[in-house]
């Protein structure tokens, strides 16, 4: 552990990591700048993550990509940050995209507002009749593996490896992001076919106990999570994704007190985990 008069961080990003409509290097440019004003900071790629852990107060994982293209190096950084009881942040508890899929069909089966999801050919006579269903991996990200189908086709060697979810007719998607426990903005997209052309969305008390009751689910005590869902055209809002891990921020898309407030936030959240 770092023994310098401020907490250090070691910022994991993969700044050449190519997203669809977004600039991920951007965001962890600014945040990166903006942590330094606090914290001794310094950045690394995923796979680079186990071997400098030791040398750092706490790692903060951000805009790092999706896991699948490095699984070997974040398990072995998963297993050292365990071995050395680092702190992380996100914390490594999250049960939802942080652990894989399986959680949209827990929450499912629970009775949570999510869209239906199933993972079991057996399973297929619980989701609602649709024009069309959504076939993805468990374990996928960024879309990879995704299918468009009439029919839920699935077979038995797929069980427990595959996600079914019927094709939902919605308005718009929202995202709802929070620090901690505690919201502090969202954005929509009020044009389906554009996901990631973010506009400022004024949250209503029936949006922020959506919300609110699936971060309270997730039990992370610090942490950044971004929760997704869509508008169904009866008004309903349905989770599409709890993002626990490394969720972007979309920070170039909120007023600059918005984005002051946000950093404010975060720094205090680290500063908790770290004290």
């Amino acid at each position: 552990m770092a023994t310098g008069a401020r907490p250090s961080l070691l910022l994991v990003t993969d700044l050449a990591y190519e997203a669809r409509g977004r600039r991920y290097c951007d965001e962890d440019i600014f945040l990166a700048s903006r942590l330094r004003e606090d914290f001794d900071t310094a950045l690394c790629h995923p796979r680079d993550a186990a071997a400098l852990l030791a040398g750092f107060d706490a790692a903060v994982i951000r805009n790092s990509g999706p896991v699948l293209h490095y699984q070997e190096a974040y398990d072995a950084f998963r297993a050292k940050a365990r071995e050395l009881d680092a702190r992380v942040y996100n914390p490594l508890t999250g049960r939802a995209d942080m652990a894989g899929k399986q959680y949209l069909v827990d929450l499912s089966r629970a009775g949570y507002p999510v869209i239906p999801t199933v993972d079991r050919v057996a399973d297929l006579g619980l989701l609602p009749e649709a024009d069309g269903y959504v076939i993805k991996p468990k374990l996928g990200a960024d879309s990879a593996g995704l299918r468009f189908v009439r029919s839920p086709d699935v077979g038995p060697e797929a069980d427990g490896t595959q996600l079914v979810q019927p094709r939902i007719d919605f308005r718009y998607e929202v995202s709802f992001y929070f620090v901690d426990h505690d919201f502090q903005y969202a954005l929509h997209a009020p044009h389906p076919e554009r996901r990631w052309v973010l506009e400022p969305y004024g949250a209503s008390a029936a949006d922020l106990e959506f919300a609110r009751s699936f971060v309270a689910w997730n039990t992370l005590g610090h942490g950044i999570q971004r929760v997704d869902a869509c508008r169904t055209a009866d008004g309903e809002l349905l989770l599409v994704e709890l993002e626990d891990l490394n969720p972007y921020l979309s920070l170039d898309r909120v007023a600059k007190p918005v984005r002051e407030a946000f950093v404010t936030r975060m720094k205090a959240s680290l500063r908790d985990l770290l004290a």
